[in-house]
């Protein structure tokens, strides 16, 4: 009986060894899985570009998959991918930062450009805002590359700061554009600069600085299409812009340059025999997020994947020395594609309805109240306006009775909300006293503005629950060299490492 317990304790003792030791080889293989997928022994890439869809995760590039595949007019559902979404390589990145699970732009893009965590706000500082961090941009150039920062906001905006800059506070936009101007980086485009005279607009104008440092400052378009690689360094500012970021693609005029155009142009003026960097960034998809606006949001991350076409076509002619990677920094919204009301279905038909961003219909909001006073207001004399913009449609109106239309017509209950939305744009901002309800209604926007967004979203089968970002994880695709790194599931700071490990970053 003795020796039977002894037996089973040492065959116990054992299996509680052999337990231990699988465990420890299961955590040493693991910890060697993750450290191998961000190994890489080949050979470096010449060219490396990195795009970034600010706000953009799975629900904005799905929605404009699947307006495009409606689009198309076949009778069969489809869903037109965006070429990015079919690049050989796809993964998925968590986007907290330091201290939220909702993350925003500045702490994300350190993570892509660093590898670092850090806190909201923080550009390329650590959480003491003491130590700074070195972005990838900066060793690349080291390394004899040319850089280019391209991005449809402002340049001095958090995600293009975080690739040229160091700064407690991305609020700090004066100090960011002098950094931008001691960069020594060969191309910056797209939007302009907050802050042109500083915080107290009190400063040196920020492009007389620029333009002392030796930089070509630009921003019309024959002279930004008559760029080339011996340009120089170079600022090329759009010649069209919303304050002081380019306009919405869904507002933007045919003969208007796009970031895709900016993109093209960047290539040429960046190209040369030792390489170069690009990041692009398509920041008004984030702007539309923040706004609930569904058709501004579809029609800039089209024009993101057209822009991404430029370094396709690039990449087509150098696949053995080119790398593309396309990811978001975070979303914003909390778009879902789903609404209550519609079900099971989607009409992203009536998306087509749409004539302008959110954004431009705050000017036509603004004109009316300019002319009009409170106790005159009347939803019926913006009908027509309402019509234009949105494809939404009074009772009243004789296009009401025609077939193709009905769904587009306003219900009782919808103009109930107008109308009450109406009376709360009608006050001056500081006079909106919101409900709790209200707050959740409107956020900090133009109240018919954005109630009207709402319910063209809905009627097309979409929603959102914020009118800030949100802590989905974003996805990542990647084509060329290297790119088997970016599969798989991991944290936003590992895109910096496989990146760093491929281009050989120190």
């Amino acid at each position: 009986m003795f020796n039977l317990k002894r037996r089973l304790g040492l065959i116990v003792s054992i299996a509680l060894v052999f337990a231990l030791c699988v465990g420890f080889m299961g955590d040493s293989m693991a910890t060697s899985s993750n450290h191998a997928n961000n190994t890489y022994r080949g050979k470096a890439p010449k060219y490396v570009f990195l795009f970034i869809g600010d706000g953009m995760s799975f629900p904005q590039i799905t929605s404009a998959e699947m307006y495009l595949g409606q689009k198309n007019g076949t009778k069969a559902l489809t869903s037109e991918y965006l070429s990015f979404s079919k690049f050989p390589a796809a993964g998925t990145a968590l986007t907290y930062d330091a201290e939220s699970f909702i993350p925003d732009s500045a702490s994300t893009a350190t993570a892509l450009a660093t590898g670092e965590k850090t806190l909201g706000g923080v550009i390329n500082m650590d959480v003491t805002k003491q130590i700074e961090f070195t972005p990838i941009s900066k060793k690349l150039k080291e390394q004899g590359k040319k850089i280019g920062i391209v991005s449809s906001v402002p340049i001095t905006h958090a995600t293009p700061a975080c690739f040229y800059s160091n700064v407690p506070s991305r609020r700090m936009a004066y100090e960011i554009g002098l950094q931008l101007a001691d960069s020594d980086f060969d191309f910056y485009a797209g939007g302009s600069f907050d802050q042109p005279t500083g915080a107290d607009k009190d400063k040196v104008h920020i492009l007389d600085v620029v333009k002392s440092k030796g930089y070509n400052v630009i921003n019309t378009k024959e002279e930004i299409l008559e760029l080339n690689s011996e340009s120089g360094k170079t600022v090329a500012i759009s010649p069209v812009l919303d304050g002081n970021a380019m306009t919405y693609e869904i507002d933007r005029k045919a003969d208007e340059l796009a970031l895709s155009d900016f993109v093209k142009k960047g290539i040429e003026v960046l190209d040369n025999k030792d390489g170069f960097f690009m990041m692009v960034e398509s920041g008004k998809i984030d702007w539309a997020g923040h706004a609930n606006d569904a058709a501004a949001s579809i029609h800039d991350t089209i024009q993101f994947s057209k822009a991404i076409d430029e370094a396709v076509e690039f990449y087509n002619k150098h696949p053995k020395d080119t790398l593309i990677i396309v990811t978001g920094d975070h979303e914003c919204g909390g778009m879902s594609i789903g609404f209550a009301g519609t079900g099971y279905e989607t009409f992203f038909n009536k998306i087509d309805r749409v004539t302008m961003s959110q954004s431009k219909f705050n000017g036509i909001v603004k004109e009316y109240k300019e002319n009009t006073s409170k106790d005159k207001a009347k939803l019926s004399d913006l009908y027509d306006e309402i019509k234009n913009a949105y494809g939404l449609i009074a009772p009243t109106d004789e296009d009401a009775k025609k077939e193709e239309n009905k769904s587009m017509v306003l219900t009782q209950y919808e103009i109930n909300r107008l109308e009450e939305a109406l009376k709360q744009s009608m006050r001056d901002s500081e006079d909106r006293i919101y409900t709790d309800q209200e707050k959740v209604m409107y956020g900090y926007y133009e109240p018919l503005s954005i109630t009207l967004t709402h319910i063209l979203n809905n009627k097309a089968g979409i929603d959102y629950t914020s009118f800030s970002h949100t802590g989905l994880p974003v996805p990542v695709y990647a084509i060329g060299v290297g790119h088997e790194l970016f599969n798989g599931y991991y944290d936003n700071t590992d895109i910096y490492e496989k990146l760093a490990a491929i281009t050989k970053v120190k």
